[in-house]
Parts: C-alpha cells; sequence; structure tokens
C-alpha cells in the first residue's frame, strides 16, 4: 500500500507541474479577487461545512469543476464567484432558511358589554400563535408579531398585608376594601377575583408563623371583607421584614392561591423593608430558598427551615408564575421598594398613606401603569442563536435595541406588533441537527408563542453520497456533493494521505518545538512536516506561531475583558497601552486620582497603587488618606452641632438642619452604651464637651463603611468613674 501511495502521490504532482502555466492564464487576476473571499478562507473540506461559514457562501457539486491541483475547498466560493467560475447554476448547492406559520388564531376584538362571555383560555391577545424556523448559519428570519391589549380580559388580584403592630390602622381601612375594590374593578373587568394573605415577623410572643393564606382568589368580595375583619394585628412591635418569603409562596403555590391563567397581581401593603438570601444566617439558617411550596394548613411551615429567597430567585419566580407586582409602602420606604422594583420587570411602587386610606386609588393607579406597556421576553436560548426585537407602538412609533422589546402607553384595544428576527451562527456543537424549541412572551401573561428550531448542517447532495467510493483512494472517503469527504485519519483532496503514515519520526520533529513531546503544542496537525493550525469557532481568535504555540485570546484578563480593554494580546502576553502596566493592563500609572488637597500624593499617608491610594497609616482613611476621625481637634469640630441635634441647644441651634445633617445620630442612656474601642474594627474618638451651663456631655465620633456616626449619652450630667476616656494622637 505505501508503495501505491507513493506512485499516486508522484503522479500527482507531475500532473501539478504541467498545469500550472494553463491555471495562471486561465484565472489570471481573478485569484487576486478572491484571496478577500470569507468562502475560500475558511477552507471548508465539504458541502456542509461551507454553507455554514456564511450565507453568501455555495459549494459547486460539479465532479469536473476542479481542475488538477485545486484544493478540495476551492468548491467553496461566493455565489457570483462559482459562477463565473463556470459552476453549472443547477450544480450549486445553496440551501435556505424558511418560516412556516403553523398556529395563527387571530386577536380577539371583546367587548365587556357583550352578553357573551368568553373564556380566558378562548382570549387570545398575541398572534401568531406558533411557527417552525429553518435556520441556515449567518441567515436570519424575521416574522411579525402582533399584540393587541383585549378589553374586559380576566384578573386576579392577592393582597399580601403586613399584620405587624404598625399596620394597626392600615387593617381598618383594608376590612371593607373586597366590595370596595370589586365596585371599582368593574370599570376595568366584569370577571374579577380577590385574595387575602398575612405576614408577621417570627417572635417568641405569636404563633411561629412569617406568611398565612388567609382567603384564596375569590369574586365574593364580601367573604373578602369578612375574613380580613377577623384578622388580628400583631403585639410584635418590632416592623416585619419577611415579606420575600411569603411573595416567594403566593407565586409558586398557585394552587393553593387559586391563581386563573388571567392577569395575576400581586399587591404587598408594608411600612418596613425586606430581608433577603443571607440574612437566615443571623438565626442559625443557611440552607438555601428552595423556591417550592411549603403551605400546611393554608401557613408556611418551612422559614425556619429555608432561608429567604435571593432577589433574582424571586424574579425568576414571578416571571415564570407571571405575576405582576404593586408595592404598596409608606413614604418613609420608597426609595428601598423604587430599587427593588428596578430589578423587578413588569413591578410597580405606590406611596401608601399612613393609614392605608388611599389603596383603592393606588392599585387601580399602579394597575393601569403595568396593564400600559408591554415587554417581551424569551426563553433560554440554544447556543449561537441570537434574537433581535423592532417594535411598532402607538402612532407608528418604532423601537430597536432594549427599546425594541416594549411599547408603552397602550390603550384597551390597541395593536402593536414587532419584528423578531433570529439568526443561527452555527450548528449545535453536538454535531446533530435536532429541532430546538423557544418560547417569546409578554411579561405579566400567560400567553406565548412556540418556536420550533431546525437548523440547516448539511447540504441535500449529502443524502445521496456514496461511502468507501471508489473515485476516494482505495476507497478512503465518501464521494458526496461532487468531492471526497475523507474518513477520520485521512487527508487529500482524493483522501491519498494517510495521518498516520506522513507523520514518520523525522517528519514529527519538525513540528515539535524546542524537540519536545507536543506536536504543533497541540494546537495543530503536523502535515507532511509542517503545521497546520487549528481553526477556532470565533474567527477572530486564531492560534499562530511556527509551531502553533502562540494565540490571541489566551491573556489574562480584568473586568472580564482581554488585557483589560487597555492592550492587545500577543503569543498569550499582553503589551499594554500608554500608561498601563501589569499582566492584565489593569494597572493605571496615572497619579493624578490619588492626589490630596495639599498637593501631596495620598496626603503623604500612603502610596499610589494603579490610580488607587493604599494608606499605610491605620488612622488616615478615605480616597487620599485624608480622612482621620481621631485626630486631635475632632471634638471640638463636632461639638456644636452634636448639641444642637441631641438637646437643641447651642451656637448652631437656628441653623442645625442646614449645618448639622452629616452625621447620624444615636442616643443611647448611659456612657456604658457608648462603642467601646476595643470592640470597633475602626477609628473611634471618645469626646466629653461642656455646655453654656457647665454641663458635661458625652459622645463619640467615627466613620464607618465611609458613614458618620454619632452616639450620645442623652442626659447631661457627672463623668461615671469606670469609664475611661482615650483620644489616640496621630503622629
Amino acid at each position: 500500500p505505501t508503495l501505491r501511495f507513493v506512485l499516486f502521490f508522484l503522479l500527482q504532482m507531475d500532473l501539478r507541474l504541467l498545469l500550472i502555466a494553463t491555471l495562471s492564464a486561465v484565472l489570471g487576476g481573478g485569484w487576486a479577487q478572491q484571496e478577500g473571499s470569507i468562502c475560500i478562507k475558511a477552507n471548508a473540506q465539504s458541502c456542509g461545512e461551507c454553507i455554514q461559514v456564511a450565507e453568501t457562501c455555495g459549494w459547486c457539486s460539479d465532479e469536473t469543476f476542479l481542475t488538477v491541483g485545486e484544493s478540495k475547498s476551492a468548491r467553496c466560493d461566493d455565489l457570483e464567484s462559482l459562477k463565473k467560475r463556470n459552476c453549472d447554476v443547477a450544480k450549486i448547492e445553496n440551501p435556505r432558511g424558511s418560516i412556516s406559520i403553523d398556529e395563527n388564531k387571530p386577536v380577539t376584538n371583546r367587548k365587556k358589554d357583550v352578553a357573551e362571555k368568553l373564556k380566558p383560555e378562548q382570549i387570545t391577545q398575541i398572534q401568531p400563535q406558533k411557527l417552525t424556523l429553518t435556520l441556515r448559519s449567518g441567515e436570519p428570519q424575521t416574522f411579525e408579531l402582533k399584540f393587541k391589549r383585549a378589553e374586559d380580559y380576566p384578573i386576579d388580584l392577592y393582597y399580601l398585608m403586613d399584620l405587624s403592630f404598625s399596620m394597626k390602622d392600615d387593617l381598618e381601612n383594608v376590612k371593607n376594601l373586597g366590595t370596595d375594590l370589586m365596585r371599582e374593578m368593574q370599570e376595568i373587568t366584569s370577571d374579577f377575583q380577590i385574595g387575602f394573605g398575612s405576614i408577621v415577623e417570627k417572635t417568641n410572643c405569636t404563633r411561629p408563623f412569617s406568611y398565612k393564606n388567609v382567603l384564596k382568589l375569590t369574586d365574593k368580595g364580601d367573604e373578602f371583607n369578612r375574613l380580613v375583619s377577623e384578622q388580628q394585628i400583631s403585639e410584635n412591635l418590632d416592623s416585619s421584614e419577611g415579606g420575600f418569603d411569603a411573595i416567594m409562596q403566593v407565586a409558586v403555590c398557585e394552587e393553593q392561591i387559586g391563581w386563573r391563567n388571567v392577569t395575576r397581581l400581586l399587591v404587598f401593603s408594608t411600612d418596613a423593608g425586606f430581608h433577603f438570601a443571607g440574612d437566615g444566617k443571623l438565626g442559625g439558617i443557611v440552607l438555601p430558598n428552595d423556591g417550592r411550596c411549603h403551605l400546611e394548613n393554608n401557613t408556611y411551615t418551612m422559614s425556619h427551615y429555608y432561608d429567604y429567597p435571593s432577589i433574582a430567585h424571586l424574579v425568576q419566580k414571578l416571571s415564570d408564575h407571571n405575576i405582576q407586582t404593586i408595592f404598596a409602602v409608606t413614604e418613609e420606604f420608597q426609595p428601598v421598594y423604587k430599587e427593588l422594583k428596578n430589578l423587578i420587570p413588569k413591578s410597580a411602587v405606590g406611596t401608601l398613606s399612613s393609614n392605608s386610606s388611599n389603596v383603592i386609588k393606588l392599585i387601580i393607579d399602579a394597575y393601569n401603569s403595568l396593564s400600559s406597556e408591554v415587554i417581551l421576553e424569551n426563553g433560554r436560548l440554544p447556543e449561537g442563536v441570537s434574537i433581535t426585537y423592532k417594535s411598532i407602538c402607538k402612532n407608528g412609533v418604532e423601537g430597536t435595541g432594549e427599546n425594541g422589546r416594549k411599547c408603552s402607553n397602550i390603550s384597551i384595544g390597541d395593536e402593536v406588533s414587532f419584528k423578531i428576527s433570529i439568526e443561527s451562527q452555527k450548528c449545535p456543537s453536538s454535531g446533530k441537527a435536532e429541532p430546538e424549541t423557544i418560547r417569546i412572551k409578554p411579561l405579566g401573561f400567560t400567553e406565548e408563542v412556540e418556536i420550533v428550531l431546525n437548523f440547516i448542517c448539511d447540504c441535500q447532495c449529502a443524502t445521496e453520497g456514496e461511502p468507501d467510493s471508489k473515485k476516494c483512494f482505495e476507497g478512503n472517503g465518501t464521494f458526496e456533493c461532487g468531492a471526497c469527504k475523507c474518513n477520520d485519519g485521512r487527508i487529500g483532496r482524493l483522501c491519498e494521505c494517510s495521518i498516520d503514515e506522513v507523520r514518520t519520526e523525522d517528519l514529527d520533529a519538525n513540528c515539535r518545538k524546542d524537540n519536545g513531546m507536543d506536536i504543533c503544542s497541540n494546537n495543530g496537525d503536523c502535515v507532511c512536516g509542517t503545521c497546520e493550525c487549528k481553526k477556532r469557532e470565533n474567527p477572530a481568535e486564531i492560534y499562530s506561531g511556527k509551531y502553533c504555540e502562540c494565540d490571541n485570546f489566551n491573556c489574562d484578563r480584568s473586568n472580564n475583558k482581554l488585557c483589560g480593554g487597555h492592550g492587545r494580546c500577543e503569543c498569550r502576553k499582553c503589551i499594554c497601552d500608554a500608561n498601563y502596566t501589569g499582566s492584565a493592563c489593569d494597572c493605571s500609572l496615572e497619579t493624578s486620582t490619588c492626589l490630596a488637597k495639599n498637593g501631596q500624593i495620598c496626603n503623604g499617608r500612603g502610596t499610589c497603587v494603579c490610580g488607587i491610594c493604599k494608606c499605610t497609616s491605620p488612622k488616615f482613611q478615605g480616597p487620599t488618606c485624608e480622612i482621620c476621625p481621631t485626630c486631635p481637634g475632632v471634638c471640638a469640630e463636632h461639638k456644636d452641632c452634636v448639641q444642637c441635634r441631641a438637646f437643641e441647644v447651642g451656637e448652631k441651634k437656628d441653623t442645625c438642619e442646614r449645618d448639622c445633617s452629616y452625621f447620624q445620630l444615636i442616643k443611647v442612656k448611659d456612657l456604658n452604651q457608648l462603642p467601646q474601642p476595643t470592640d470597633q474594627s475602626f477609628s473611634l474618638a471618645h469626646c466629653k464637651e461642656r455646655d453654656a451651663n457647665d454641663c458635661w456631655f458625652y459622645y463619640t465620633y467615627a466613620i464607618r463603611n465611609d458613614t458618620k456616626e454619632v452616639y450620645v449619652v442623652e442626659t447631661l450630667g457627672m463623668i461615671g468613674p469606670d469609664f475611661v476616656w482615650s483620644v489616640t494622637v496621630l503622629e
């Protein structure tokens, strides 16, 4: 076999030499133009590989297309070039993607005053409902999606209320909420259900529950009123902050709550903040929340077992169960819940009056705000698949990018549309073109669009291939699409070369760097004594070097950027831009950010490392080492403000609010309750000052986590005998 191979190989070489002049004359300057072709550069060895390079690439399956000496990969070229090179159009393999609409019920035109009422499942607000897309790499498929906000669409509303002692007045105003809200919601829908749940922080004085489902969703407003009237406020004077536990249970316990496949609203009413994942450790609870329903006799029984949910976990479950959340909170906690709203899609925040007297108006306003906006979301996309949105909203207003997913100011009966493009950059990594399914839905709605994705990973002519063909050297390949597709271990236009045969010791030695063990650094193949580097899926990532020992993508990263975004990667080493250094070019040599007010670097109390001050003295703090809370003079500096804030006297009494709001004041009853130096991990100054009436007052001043804190004894008097005052004087 070896002799036959040598004769076959020499014959091929002779023919190449004989025809080289002819090739140059025929092709002429045409090859210069083809040098830039992405299809030619891809070095595709089969029709299937070719059509995945780009949608502009085609494969000539004409058996006689190539002249002697041409590489098999020359069959893959852009379509116009193939025609110019005299490939019969009928022999050009160029499969295209397609769209098939499988279910396309029109959106529903429903009127509230019509006698015949439709069931929720009979109402359609999104069209089409199911499609099949056939994708070729690099070729997007675009379809239109319509959304129409239906009139008289059913609504389920669950009212979750904090029943801690501070909400006593609020409960009185909620007792008639059922019938009152039913009456108001009649203006919006004739199909409305309401439910009620309560939440109390666990204490030793009350029953050990954090959430109770008091009333399953019902259309009986008077039943709501009756059961709410029976609720009792907790005797716990502390604020309840276990709302996340309750919200999670309301979301996932669909059967117990009674959620229907309609608009789902959750109103959470509280005058407190919230705990989230990690806070349970304070009570010895370390097991993460499992996001499952744990209601027994309508009571959450696992609060002692599972930690509070994380915000991300809560967002996922609210989205999975199509629940839109309305936070009805007091003015004090507006900033906190507005930040939370920004993390939870399709949520709203309303300001609850001190006694919840405005709760109905708050709910109506929040519902109108939420329902006037539609936001599309899609499930997980298969690897290599991307999706883009373009919205055509009311009055023809268009949006792209993230704004392409949504339309605002939608009134009942308005119809908007979205242009959705789905594109595959490659076939599934498994090598099998199995169908994948993705879903698109408007946030807060139960309706969705199902999209089945089929992938074009090979050419039609490949199905007619001839395995172990005599047209390939000694049957070492499958003859398909006009060329030999070599069996594993074989290379060459006719599969005439065995990788094992050409890797003799002498040839392999040329592919080993520094006489090492690895051939082509394990990043390429040694073909007849020369390294041919592997190609990466990402064309921007390149192996290079005589032994494929270099690449441009394995350098150190900073902030998830190659070379920190301040350099380039050459042969696995960052070449940094000017004014940057470090293995990842993440260390700035600029010192202007370290200059203190006195013009010194880090105030002379530290060193500037990568543009950030590292204070060498533990008593100095701040970005330029200029803050010293324990230096002499601190007590006198803050004396007047402490007097006016704590006792409403002193020189700054009239300007206290303007001049003295820069620190947080905490009053304590006696000296022993003031922070002690041995108990603190931060600098602390103890102060003893005399007022205008010759009375002493005592306080501490500290900066902790960038917050200035003052602890002050709330009564004037003499210093206690056991209290040691010390102020550390800086050198």
